[in-house]
């Protein structure tokens, strides 16, 4: 289920949405949300034009994964302030916590993480330590 580490951009021209395919789980909060923006068979998949900034912000700040992101046009993409945590556990699915994090990895190289992350219980993911949807293909439970 991994992905290629395809980055996509779109505008409304107030707000930029981010969208990170290899970080989607495809948990299919932002279709649920905002069904008339977001269309997976569509093409742009993304239409920002159906919803206002505010509801666009709402949404991208409930992705389980971090795979969207935004940033407003006139403050250019910079990382967000740092954020209170939250850990949410997703029945059969990863652990999700919320806010500004440091993550060192395996080899010793450390990421800031800012809104949420999604980090895999059921072993099987291909970019451990974070959930990249396998926890489906494996009908993990817990």
């Amino acid at each position: 289920m991994a992905q290629k580490n395809v980055k996509k951009e779109y505008t409304n021209g107030e707000m930029t949405i981010v969208w990170e395919a290899a970080k989607c789980i495809h948990a299919g909060v932002c279709v649920k949300t905002l069904p008339k923006v977001y269309n997976p068979k569509g093409r742009p998949w993304i239409n920002m034009e159906n919803a206002t900034t505010e509801e666009l912000k709402g949404q991208v700040m409930k992705c389980p994964s971090g795979a969207l992101s935004y940033y407003m046009n006139e403050e250019g993409n910079q990382e967000s302030k740092t954020l209170e945590t939250k850990v949410e556990v997703l029945e059969n699915g990863p652990l999700l916590v919320y806010g500004t994090l440091k993550v060192t990895d395996k080899d010793g190289n450390m990421e800031t993480k800012n809104k949420t992350t999604a980090f895999c219980r059921c072993g099987q993911s291909k970019n451990k330590p974070y959930c990249d949807g396998m926890h489906v293909k494996v009908d993990f439970q817990g």
